[in-house]
């Protein structure tokens, strides 16, 4: 790079980090006022957002593919129905503000609050689709979102956005709600993840931008490679399977991260299931033409070639130099392996298959968890397979969040064939070094405040009467006191202990811990069954102790010193259930009897 290349350079990367700082702090404006709105009123957003950009689902679909060169233009149309219908029609009831939740049997009420201000990091490979669902769900949980498109996708993720933000507008949205970087670099990008004013990140990318959301000291979701393995069990519908497999392969040119990206058989329907992916356009290369298509298709870092991401099959063998028939969809590589010795068993982002023969569902369970190791782990997986019992213990064995049965991987991950959840950004939970294993929605976005009623009694000890080491040294056992009954009235112990007993077990104490003179005299011992019991107050006393509540005011708080004092004089102090007590002063006061309990 030269110095004026450079230069350039360094003043964008300022221009990027000065616009994420200043839509940050619009959008943190924009959250106060989003978090006063009612639920009837974000409805109101949301569906207007969501009915201005489905016109124009093909025309962002053909923008997208003009600039960035990846997928189909009737799949991307498709992708951009599923954020803007699909999507909205399954958030569309789901409360998000106020009380969302009751659970009667256990007495919580819960509550939900906005998490705050998302950073969304839109890809180049699903631009629009992604971005209507971020700012549809962003939105819907009554959060602020600034989106930061791909370098590469800049003109059709804006032009998204620009759409969404202006039919919020008209609805009652606050300015700021809805915000997109127009100089975009990694340091402005870095910049809008890490500033103040975000609390949550959504990241759909690679490795490298997974990782530095990750990294951002923010909570994130974040989704990595997919690399997803479909099995065919010998007792599948074969037809059905090669069709599925081919038809999410082919989906937009397999750019979604939850594309088939290898195929494992049982050897005894290999063949048939390779004749059905033939007469669907499959070609199998042959051992040379494989290595050759590797050379170009991955590369040194084993990662997909950015020039021949989401082109079709034909665009990418005529690159490779390769001749293959009229009409071929799909290349499919027969491989023995998986990892860094076989190229083409990595996430291929392209209409690119591995394939891999196994004896049995078992040798096929680990073919599969290879597979993920490589480059998909918590991601997505399928199996075709009418056996019950197998496709359970698929279920209970693989390290996937997602496990398409008898579906399209691509399809069932997203909940267009399926019942999951519908969503574009897919976690890989612990796994995948995810925060969730979840498809994301606006509940994700939420907190949830719960309000818990007591639905059984506390039991306390009552340590603040004696301490842990004189119950110890005097053999006395902790009492429990049950705080569903009345609280005892201070005063009402009628075993109080004498205090030249409790001033000799705590010059005891002291001097086993090595505090006191030498010459102090020895600790007198007194066990605990000596001490005499504390007489009841008799008539007179009580007639005393009646007349002391009418004659001084309630004392707020009682000390050891006050209580000496009161001993002094001569007189009671009258004592109620918000005085504060010291230890030594209840002990001391009790004992002697120098308290009285106001009515």
């Amino acid at each position: 790079m030269s110095v004026e290349d450079a230069g350039q350079q360094a003043s964008r990367d300022q221009q990027s980090v000065s616009e994420a700082g200043t839509l940050a702090v619009s959008a943190r404006q924009a959250q106060t006022q989003l978090t006063e709105l009612s639920q009837e009123q974000i409805d109101r957003i949301v569906t207007a957002m969501a009915e201005a950009v489905t016109p124009h689902a093909e025309a962002l679909a053909r923008l997208a593919v003009e600039e960035t060169g990846y997928g189909v233009v009737a799949d991307k149309i498709q992708k951009n129905l599923f954020a803007s219908d699909r999507v909205y029609q399954f958030i569309r009831p789901i409360r998000t503000v106020g009380v969302v939740n009751r659970i009667e049997d256990r007495k919580i009420i819960e509550i939900a609050e906005p998490f705050g201000v998302v950073a969304a990091i839109v890809p180049s490979t699903n631009p629009t689709s992604t971005a209507i669902y971020n700012v549809l769900i962003a939105l819907k949980a009554r959060c602020a979102v600034i989106i930061s498109p791909h370098p590469s996708a800049v003109r059709c993720i804006t032009r998204t956005v620009e759409i969404l933000a202006e039919a919020a507008a008209g609805a009652g949205a606050p300015a700021g709600s809805i915000g997109w970087m127009n100089t975009v670099t990694l340091d402005g990008t870095q910049a809008l993840m890490k500033h103040r004013e975000v609390a949550v990140i959504l990241a759909t990318g690679g490795m490298g931008l997974v990782r530095a959301a990750y990294s951002a000291g923010k909570p994130a979701y974040g989704v990595g490679p997919g690399n997803a393995p479909c099995y065919v069990e010998r007792t599948a519908d074969i037809a059905k399977a090669a069709s599925d497999i081919l038809v999410g392969k082919t989906f937009d040119n397999g750019v979604l991260c939850s594309s088939p990206n290898s195929v494992v058989v049982d050897e005894s329907v290999s063949e048939e299931l390779a004749r059905e992916c033939e007469a669907r356009g499959a070609y199998f290369l042959n051992t040379a033409e494989a290595e050759v298509l590797a050379a170009a298709l991955v590369t040194p870092q084993r990662l997909p070639n950015p020039a021949l991401v989401g082109k079709s099959a034909a665009f990418i063998a005529a690159q490779a130099g390769l001749s293959v028939p009229e009409g071929t969809r799909v290349l499919i590589a027969r491989l023995d392996g998986v990892g860094r010795d076989y190229p083409l068993s990595i996430e291929k982002l392209a209409p690119v298959l591995s394939w891999y023969v196994v004896s049995d569902w078992r040798e096929g369970c680990e073919r599969c968890i290879q597979v993920l190791r490589y480059g998909g782990m918590g991601h997505t997986m399928s199996i075709h397979s009418r056996a019950e019992d197998v496709i359970l213990e698929f279920g209970l064995k693989k390290p996937a969040g997602r496990i398409c049965v008898n579906t399209p991987t691509t399809h069932g991950s997203i909940g267009l064939t399926t019942g999951l959840d519908p969503a574009l950004t897919l976690g890989c939970g612990g796994w995948g070094g995810n925060i969730t294993s979840d498809n994301i929605s606006p509940r994700h976005l939420l907190n949830i405040k719960r309000l818990a009623y007591e639905i059984r009694p506390a039991v306390v000890t009552r340590a603040f009467f004696d301490s842990v080491e004189t119950e110890k040294r005097s053999g006395a056992q902790a009492t429990t006191i049950d705080v569903s009954q009345p609280a005892a009235r201070v005063g009402s112990r009628r075993d109080g202990i004498p205090v030249e007993v409790l001033a000799s077990r705590i010059d005891a104490f002291l001097a086993s811990k090595g505090f006191g003179s030498a010459s102090a005299p020895p600790p007198v011992s007194v066990p605990p069954a000596s001490v005499p019991p504390v007489p009841l107050p008799s008539e007179a006393e009580e007639a005393t102790d009646a007349a002391a509540v009418t004659a001084a005011p309630v004392a707020e708080f009682v000390c050891e010193e006050d209580v000496r004092e009161a001993m002094r004089a001569g007189r009671k102090l009258v004592v109620g259930e918000k005085t504060i007590l010291t230890p030594l002063a209840r002990d001391l006061g009790e004992t002697e009897r120098v308290f009285v309990i106001a009515p």
